[in-house]
């Protein structure tokens, strides 16, 4: 069976390795002319990091990134409100990761380049349409098979790609995504800028800690380390996010990630003091300072179109509240290939792919919208002091489940492995 999957990220790639470790034969089309290690950090909880680990990942994640063991959140002046472990810490057979974006996206690719081949990634890519394709006509009632056209951005000649199904794992603009449901429009904000850095820092609150602290989105300052210093007490590489508020302008929803002057981050910060980390000290380390709007957009009502379906933030951005969307992505990839595996039709096996996975995720929309986990601090910002621990621990172990990542259910379910099927 001949996939083609349209975009290299951590979603694409990941589907590409899930699909070929089932036998079947994967490409992945990046529009990008060139794939570089970019980005900040990234989290990989347990229930995604199972994932990679049955993919024969799990030595080459663990020696590029750092296994945080708690989640500490605070109010503004840096006061405890909620702590709770993480990773093998908190009972999972496998450990949470914080790692560099960019360096578990090469990882990955070199992953895809080794066991596929060199050509398995062919970048410059860009998707423009898939066909047969009409909202007159269904997928299902067409002609096996779908013809794939991108634009080659090295020469600017149109290429067709044929292949029996095809995957949408394009983000959260995926082009794939707005034929599917045309006239969506761009996604949608709610205010909050993210100016996000990376810095050498010493580590802070005893180093493997996730820490969060503020109220709502847009008063929040996020710091966690995704490697450990080079020497004893030396410098950490630290990824940070500030929330900002900013009204927007009435041109739209502004998306070009401009890059924050230092002077201006220093302002930003000039706020906020927290006892356990020396914020100017933070800014003035960092190599790039970088704004994003957070955005994330409606659940669909529909995910899969006969022989084409969508993953990742393709299918289901959200906002960053309980560092779930590229963990969630990883997932959609192992279940994409366990369900493709298990039906000689690809139609009935994308049917069930989005059976098992699109309701869950759409409530996992709706709930980061409500500030997920981090409801917390928002409890506690309203009451003005710690929250109570079972109310505290209802609303986490709440998320959990909402997830699909509590200790008992990751711990105890089948695994999402299959043999690879006769061609």
């Amino acid at each position: 069976m001949k996939i083609v999957v349209v975009g290299g990220g951590v979603a694409g790639l990941v589907t590409a390795l899930s699909l070929h470790a089932a036998g079947m034969t994967p490409l992945v089309c990046e529009s990008a002319r060139e794939l570089h290690a970019v980005g900040v950090g990234i989290n990989l909880l347990p229930h995604a990091v199972r994932e990679l680990t049955e993919l024969g990942l799990g030595d080459a994640l663990d020696a590029i990134a750092l296994p945080p063991e708690r989640l500490v959140y605070c109010d503004r002046q840096g006061r405890p409100i909620w702590e709770e472990p993480l990773g093998l810490a908190a009972g999972y057979r496998w450990p949470q990761y914080s790692v560099h974006r960019g360096k578990l996206q090469m990882l990955l690719l070199d992953a895809v380049r080794t066991r596929i081949g060199p050509d398995a990634v062919r970048t410059g890519m860009a998707f423009e349409r898939a066909e047969p394709f009409g909202h007159q006509e269904p997928l299902e009632r067409q002609e096996p098979g779908v013809a794939a056209h991108f634009t080659d951005r090295h020469t600017g000649a149109p290429v067709v790609i044929e292949a029996d199904v095809l995957v949408g794992a394009d983000g959260i603009d995926s082009r794939l995504r707005a034929q599917l449901h045309p006239g969506e429009g761009p996604p949608r904000g709610n205010g909050v800028r993210m100016w996000r850095g990376m810095s050498r820092y010493p580590h802070i609150l005893g180093g493997r800690a996730i820490v969060v602290a503020g109220g709502r989105p847009g008063d929040k300052f996020v710091a966690y380390p995704v490697a450990d210093p080079a020497i004893e007490g030396g410098p950490t590489l630290m990824n940070w996010v500030l929330e900002i508020r900013r009204p927007e302008s009435g041109e739209g929803l502004d998306r070009s990630n401009r890059p924050i002057p230092t002077g201006e981050a220093l302002a930003g910060l000039s706020g906020w003091e927290l006892p356990w980390v020396d914020l100017p000290e933070l800014i003035r380390g960092s190599t790039d300072i970088y704004e994003y709007p957070m955005v994330d957009r409606d659940p669909l009502p529909r995910w899969s179109f006969g022989r084409v379906t969508l993953a990742g933030d393709a299918a289901h951005p959200m906002y960053p509240m309980g560092m779930n969307g590229g963990s969630q992505s990883i997932v959609d990839a192992r279940v994409l290939a366990w369900a493709l595996s298990r039906h000689d039709d690809p139609v009935r096996a994308l049917e069930q792919y989005e059976n098992l996975r699109r309701e869950p995720l759409n409530q996992l929309v709706l709930a980061n919208r409500e500030l997920g986990p981090e409801k917390i601090i928002a409890m506690a910002e309203e009451t003005g002091g710690p929250v109570p621990v079972e109310h505290a621990t209802a609303v986490s172990q709440g998320y959990k489940k909402l997830a699909g990542c509590t200790t008992a259910v990751l711990n105890s379910r089948d695994s999402w492995s299959v043999s690879p099927v006769t061609p």
